[in-house]
């Protein structure tokens, strides 16, 4: 700040600066003075965030800054501005005009007028010259980046098609794949009622039931199918994929598989089965002895890491599953069904190997 404005206010250059700053040591008025209607709305400013925070400032509280600014040449206040150009710009409590000083040294040209903004910022625009190509285009073709990999894709036509007016041909032509139209499964022809009274007369022919995609089937009816493989000494693989199957029928299941002998396969995939009919099934597991496939993946809720860790106590100890469909959540029970399912391949292998050399 000058020394005339310190001689006006009667104080120091520290203590005048200290007017014009909040509690928090952080400016927060912008003076503009040039003219009187600023002046006013500066001092104005400068009386709301002028109030002192030290018992030395306490005389100030009442100073007229009109009077002060009024004294004030052209000079004074552009230097006044300089010194209090470090203030913070970002204080909400301020308008926007008293937050930075004015800039500007043209006149105003009068109101403020969008289209006419818009139309000038487009005239700019068109007149304006576009700047040159560092490397100017000549025509010349250059060397494509990979392109032994266009070359070796089937989707490149190396033959070529012919031109548009029909006498020439063009080669090296990307050409469109046929997308191959995707159909509908076909509905499941398996007879259900049929199917369920050939397992209770334990029909020898009958060694695989396919009751996937059927959605219509009753719970009562896939539990009679679980009841009838309890004695069926022939059906070697069941499948009842997405049927709807929830917790009864898994643990009807489950109760088959503690007394058949000769069941290979079970999948029970996409159904409603919770954490309770997998449990029931996996613990079946520990008494059964023929089974070497069982899936039980893609049910409607996740079994949880509880039930996946049962799962993998389980194959550890069962040394006849071969295979288990079951995408794993956590890495710990993935990691130990691995070993177990790498385990017990191998002792079917060895057997296999020892047998063939008996």
């Amino acid at each position: 700040m000058t020394d005339a404005l310190c001689g006006v206010l009667g104080i120091s250059k520290r203590s005048a600066a200290q007017v014009f700053t909040t509690e928090t040591g952080r400016s927060t008025v912008l003076l503009n003075g040039r003219n009187p209607k600023e002046k006013h709305q500066l001092s104005s400013a400068a009386a709301a965030m002028s109030l002192p925070f030290r018992k030395e400032l306490e005389k100030y509280k009442n100073i007229n800054e009109d009077e002060i600014l009024s004294k004030l040449s052209e000079d004074e206040l552009k230097q006044l501005e300089h010194v209090l150009d470090d203030l913070d710009p970002e204080n909400a409590l301020l308008p926007a005009g008293f937050r930075q000083k004015d800039q500007t040294t043209k006149a105003a040209t009068g109101p403020f007028d969008r289209e006419r903004l818009l139309s000038y910022l487009e005239k700019q625009a068109l007149e304006h010259k576009d700047r040159e190509d560092f490397v100017p285009f000549t025509g010349e073709k250059k060397a494509v980046l990979g392109v032994h990999n266009m070359v070796n894709n089937p989707k490149f036509d190396e033959g070529g098609a012919r031109s548009k007016d029909g006498k020439g041909s063009v080669r090296n032509v990307v050409k469109g794949e046929k997308v191959k139209p995707i159909f509908e499964e076909p509905p499941n022809p398996t007879n259900v009622e049929a199917s369920l009274q050939r397992m209770k007369a334990n029909d020898p022919s009958l060694i695989e039931v396919n009751l996937n995609n059927i959605k219509n089937i009753p719970i009562p009816t896939l539990k009679e199918f679980a009841k009838a493989l309890e004695s069926n000494t022939h059906v070697k693989t069941f499948s009842l994929a997405a049927t709807r199957s929830n917790d009864p029928v898994a643990i009807a299941f489950a109760d088959m598989l503690k007394v058949n002998k000769t069941l290979k396969s079970l999948n029970v995939e996409s159904n409603f089965i919770t954490g309770t009919g997998i449990l029931a099934l996996i613990d079946a597991l520990k008494e059964n002895e023929s089974l070497t496939e069982i899936k039980i993946d893609n049910q409607r809720q996740q079994l949880g890491t509880a039930v996946e860790m049962e799962i993998a106590k389980m194959l550890e100890e069962n040394s006849k599953i071969l295979k288990f469909g079951y995408q794993f959540t956590k890495q710990g029970p993935r990691t130990r069904v691995a070993a177990a399912i790498t385990k017990n391949n191998d002792l079917v292998r060895k057997k296999r190997v020892e047998g063939e050399r008996q």
